[in-house]
C-alpha cells in the first residue's frame, strides 16, 4: 500500500552532513521522520495531501544543536536589565536608569551583559551605578557571567565590607585601601546573588519559552543547557523544563547538564540521580552531570600549568583556580561513569583541561569503554602535549568558537597575562581536528550570541563577522564543512541525539533550511546567512517573513 509524504523538499541541495558529507537534491518526510534522501525518484512519494516546500535554490541542513548554551537564563535575560550589544560604558548606564525609572515597583535592578573591555583593568565600581541607581540594589552579571557588577545598596544588603574575606573559590575586587569596589569575581557573586529574590516558576518558564523561540529562530531544534540543579548559588531553571516537557511546551530536544557541587563529594551522588529520574521526561533528558573546573582567563581565575603575567610581563603568583581538587575530581568521574552519566566539564585554562583528561582517564581504566561520551567545553589554552589526548581517550571538544578573535578582551585583558607560548594555544580547534578529535559547538549563550551560523563564520575566518582585525590564529581555522558539522552531527553526539545530526531515512525531520549557500558565496561573508525556515519532528516552529 502506498503512504505517501507528509512533507517533501525539492529545489535545492540538501546538506546531509551524514559520515561522507554527501549532497542530495530532496527528502521526503512522514510521521515526523525521514523517509528519503535523494533525487528526482524522491517525488514519486508525494501523494495529494503532501506539503510541498520549494527551496527555491536554498540549502536544506539537519538543524543546528547546541552542545552549551543557558536557555532559560538567556531568556529570562532578555525580560531584565539588558547591557549587551554595546561596550559604551554611558549607554550603560543610560539603560540602567532607563530600566529603573520605567519599574519602580522593582526591588532588585538585576540583569547584565556588560564587558569587561569597557572599564579599566575590566574592572568596573559601584560610585557608577550609585550615580544612576542609589536608592535600590543593583547587580548586573558581565557577559560571560564569572563576574558581577553592583552599587553601594547591594553591597550593604549582602555585608561586604573591607573586613570581609574572600571565599576560597573568588574574589572581591577592592581599592588601595582595601574597600570593596564594587565588582565581585566567580564565587564572591554569591555573596550578593543569594539575597536576591528568586524568579517565581511562571517567570522561569517564560524565561524558557522566550529562548527556546529565539533558539527556533536561528536553526537550534536541540540543545545542551549546562546549569540545571541549582547549586552554589546558581539558581535552578529544571522545574522550567519540567512543566514544559509535561505541558507539551517543549519542541527542543533539551539535554539537561545537573551542576556538580563543587563544595561537596561523592554524596551528592544519590541526589544526582534522584534528579535524573525526576528530570527525564518527553523531550527532556537528564544524563548529564556538569562539573566546572575553572574559571576565566580574563579574571585570572583560568586554571593554568603556569602563573599568569603582571602587566609588565613578569611571573605572579596565581595560575588560577582548580575549583574541584584534581585528585577527587579522579574519584568522582569515574564514579559518574559507573552510573551511566555523561560528564560535561568547563576546562578553559590548560591545567584544567589537563585535569579533566586525568579524570576521563582515570574513568576508562576503572569501567573500561562505555557510551558516556564526555566532553570539555571552552578549551581557551590547551597545552600541544593534551591535544593528541581527546582522540585517544575519546574525549568530544565543546567549542565556543565565538570567542577565537581578536577583541579587546582578548587583545588586552588575556593574551598581555598569558605570555606570548601560551597565547599561541588558545582555541586550537585545527589541532584538535587533525588529531582525530571529535568536535561538538555550542553557543554558552547568554555569554555570547546564540547564533550558530555566525559561530560558524568565525570557526572559518577566525574573525568576528563585522570586524577589521586579522585572523586570529589563522593555522587554527576550521573548514565551513567541519564547522557546521560540529554544529550538527557533532553537537547531535555528545547529546545522545543519534537520530538526529545527519539528514538519513529513520532520522527524526529536525530541519533547518537557510536563506542561501553558504558554500556558494566567499567564506568571508558566511555570516549573512540566515535561517529561512526551522522544522522539528517534521514540524514548522520558525518560518522568517520572507520565508
Amino acid at each position: 500500500m502506498f503512504h505517501p509524504a507528509d512533507l517533501l523538499f525539492t529545489g535545492g541541495p540538501v546538506l546531509t552532513m551524514d559520515s561522507a558529507r554527501t549532497r542530495a537534491t530532496a527528502l521526503a518526510v512522514r510521521g515526523g521522520r525521514i523517509i528519503a534522501v535523494g533525487h528526482e525518484e524522491v517525488r514519486e512519494l508525494a501523494g495529494p495531501r503532501t506539503e510541498h516546500v520549494d527551496l527555491r535554490g536554498r540549502p536544506l541542513l539537519p538543524g543546528f544543536q547546541d552542545a552549551h548554551v543557558h536557555a532559560v537564563m538567556g531568556g529570562m535575560e532578555l525580560n531584565q536589565c539588558n547591557l549587551a550589544g554595546t561596550v559604551d560604558r554611558a549607554e550603560y548606564l543610560r539603560r540602567i536608569r532607563a530600566y529603573a525609572d520605567a519599574r519602580p515597583e522593582k526591588e532588585w535592578i538585576t540583569g547584565g551583559g556588560w564587558s569587561m573591555e569597557s572599564f579599566e583593568g575590566g574592572v568596573p565600581t559601584r560610585d557608577l551605578l550609585d550615580a544612576v541607581v542609589p536608592d535600590r540594589p543593583v547587580y548586573l552579571a558581565n557577559r560571560d557571567h564569572h563576574g558581577a557588577w553592583a552599587n553601594s545598596r547591594a553591597l550593604e544588603i549582602a555585608g561586604i565590607t573591607a573586613a570581609t574575606p574572600d571565599p576560597p573559590d573568588g574574589r572581591i575586587e577592592r581599592d588601595a585601601a582595601g574597600v570593596p569596589v564594587g565588582a565581585l569575581q566567580e564565587g564572591a557573586m554569591v555573596l550578593v546573588d543569594r539575597h536576591i529574590p528568586d524568579a517565581t516558576p511562571q517567570e522561569r518558564l517564560a524565561g524558557l519559552l522566550r529562548a527556546q523561540e529565539l533558539l527556533h529562530g536561528l536553526g537550534v531544534t536541540a540543545w545542551q543547557d549546562a546549569l540545571l540543579g541549582g547549586r552554589d548559588g546558581y539558581p535552578d531553571f529544571s522545574d522550567a523544563y519540567l512543566a514544559a516537557a509535561r505541558e507539551g511546551l517543549l519542541t527542543a530536544s533539551v539535554e539537561g547538564a545537573l551542576w556538580w557541587s563543587r563544595h561537596r563529594g561523592l554524596e551528592q551522588i544519590p541526589e544526582l540521580l534522584k534528579m535524573r529520574e525526576q528530570l527525564t521526561f518527553g523531550r527532556l533528558r537528564c544524563h548529564t552531570v556538569k562539573i566546572m573546573q575553572d574559571g576565566i582567563a580574563e579574571n585570572f581565575t583560568a586554571a593554568m600549568t603556569g602563573p599568569y603575567l603582571d602587566g609588565c610581563g613578569c611571573a605572579t603568583a596565581n595560575s588560577g583556580l582548580s575549583f574541584v581538587d584534581p585528585a577527587a575530581l579522579k574519584e568522582y568521574v569515574p564514579a559518574l561513569d559507573a552510573l551511566g552519566f555523561q560528564v560535561h566539564f568547563h576546562a578553559l585554562g590548560d591545567r584544567a583541561v589537563r585535569e579533566a583528561l586525568d579524570a576521563v582517564q582515570a574513568a576508562r581504566a576503572a569501567n573500561g569503554w562505555r557510551d558516556t561520551r564526555h566532553h570539555l567545553a571552552h578549551l581557551q589554552v590547551v597545552h600541544p602535549d593534551d591535544v593528541p589526548r581527546f582522540r585517544e581517550l575519546g574525549a568530544t571538544a565543546n567549542i565556543q568558537p565565538l570567542w577565537a578573535a581578536h577583541e579587546p578582551q582578548m587583545d588586552e585583558l588575556t593574551i598581555p597575562f598569558l605570555g606570548p607560548e601560551r597565547a599561541s594555544w588558545q582555541y586550537p580547534f585545527g589541532d584538535l581536528l587533525r588529531a582525530g578529535t571529535t568536535l561538538a559547538a555550542g553557543s554558552d549563550w547568554p555569554i555570547s550570541s546564540a547564533d550558530p551560523l555566525q559561530g560558524v563564520h568565525v570557526a572559518v575566518n577566525r574573525v568576528v563577522a563585522g570586524h577589521d582585525s586579522p585572523p586570529f590564529l589563522p593555522g587554527q581555522a576550521l573548514d565551513l564543512t567541519t564547522a557546521l558539522a560540529a554544529y550538527t552531527a557533532g553537537s547531535a553526539y555528545v547529546n545522545h541525539l543519534d537520530d538526529t545530526g545527519s539528514l538519513r531515512p529513520g532520522h527524526r525531520a529536525d530541519l533547518v533550511v537557510l536563506d542561501r549557500d553558504p558554500f556558494a558565496g566567499p567564506v568571508e561573508a558566511i555570516a549573512d546567512t540566515r535561517v529561512a525556515l526551522t522544522y522539528v519532528d517534521g514540524r514548522r516552529v520558525h518560518a522568517a517573513p520572507d520565508a
